[in-house]
């Protein structure tokens, strides 16, 4: 599975075969460990894509990547708390606004860890959270869907659309405070141990030296689309770690088969992903998404039927994977992602 000769990629592994897999059942069942959080930190994994002069490791995408997929594998739950870090890592990377010197060097570090708030800006035009410029600042109301790692986050990245179609992200505090009010940990089929819960957002204000990005809905769209039309390495990883159950069962012909096509697909995938104009070729990217997770469902399904009744316990990876791998189905889903995957399975 190696994409570039990074150290990164033998400080992820080492991590996930020593730390993270050996206890995905219990993280599963129990929450996901602020200790775990802490050892990515310490291996320098939470500021895999940030800049050197801020404390990151400036790894290549390929690299970031690969990362994701090896932490995916091994923990779902706790691959899904910190990957939140990375966009708001990346957005302040390109930013020249005063909070990048604030808050870049700490996220990159791993000093502070960051949850994000913004996946519903994406359904626009309805807009579950209105901006709107006050006092020097932006007040925020509406209701966050989902907000992960909360009570593990420091800071979170929320975003909000104002009565002029532009989007504003700025950062806050992960906790509640006037105007934000968290639910209790939402009870989910798969990764509940990740902490998720919603926000109720009633006239939080923030001051404008909060703000990382303000730009036309539109624009944000046309940037942002490619994140999703491209298959996550999540979906890889949860794949790969159902392959070696098969393995680890005796069924190396089935896993053998399978292997071959997922690494044809996650080559594609991760090609387009590489692209130099990410917004092109978006049919290309859904049908290969599409298609990764055909892969990813044959392989976990795979895993349970060769576990056979062992796999209804609680505490068996093949059931776990399985409904990591149903979670990884509507994870970052758009309208465009909906309608190409239910065509597909129309056609099957």
């Amino acid at each position: 599975m190696t994409t570039a000769p990074h150290p990164l990629l033998a400080t992820a592994h080492a991590l996930a075969t020593g730390l993270l897999a050996p206890h995905a059942a219990r993280v599963d069942q129990a929450g996901v460990p602020a200790s775990h959080l802490d050892a990515i930190r310490r291996a320098g994994l939470l500021g895999v894509s940030a800049p050197k002069e801020y404390g990151g490791a400036g790894a290549p995408d390929a690299v970031a990547r690969e990362i994701q997929e090896i932490l995916a594998g091994a923990c779902c739950s706790t691959w899904f708390v910190q990957t939140q870090h990375h966009s708001p890592v990346r957005l302040l990377a390109q930013s020249a606004l005063p909070v990048r010197e604030r808050l870049l060097g700490p996220l990159a570090t791993g000093e502070l860890l960051a949850g994000i708030a913004f996946a519903h800006v994406r359904a626009f035009p309805r807009v579950p959270v209105r901006v709107t410029a006050e006092r020097d600042g932006w007040r925020f109301d509406g209701t966050v869907p989902w907000f992960t790692g909360w009570g593990l986050n420091d800071v979170m990245l929320l975003a909000g659309v104002s009565e002029a179609d532009e989007v504003v992200f700025a950062f806050t505090e992960a906790r509640e405070q006037p105007g934000l009010r968290a639910s209790e940990p939402m009870r989910l089929a798969a990764l509940t141990a990740a902490r998720t819960v919603s926000l109720e957002l009633d006239g939080l204000w923030l001051p404008d030296d909060a703000v990382v990005l303000h730009t036309p809905q539109e624009k944000f769209a046309l940037v942002g689309r490619p994140r999703n039309t491209n298959a996550s390495p999540a979906v890889f990883g949860v794949a790969y770690a159902a392959l070696h159950v098969l393995e680890d069962a005796g069924e190396s012909v089935t896993a053998g088969a399978l292997r071959g096509r997922l690494d044809d697909v996650r080559g594609q995938v991760y090609a387009l992903a590489d692209h130099p104009v990410p917004y092109e070729r978006v049919a290309e990217r859904l049908a290969l998404k599409t298609r990764s997770y055909d892969l990813m469902r044959a392989a976990t399904t795979a895993a349970v039927v060769a576990e056979g009744g062992r796999a209804m316990g609680l505490d068996g990876t093949a059931q776990r994977l399985f409904r990591e791998g149903m979670f990884l189905l509507v994870q970052g889903q758009t309208t465009d992602v909906r309608r190409a995957h239910l065509d597909a399975l129309a056609q099957l």
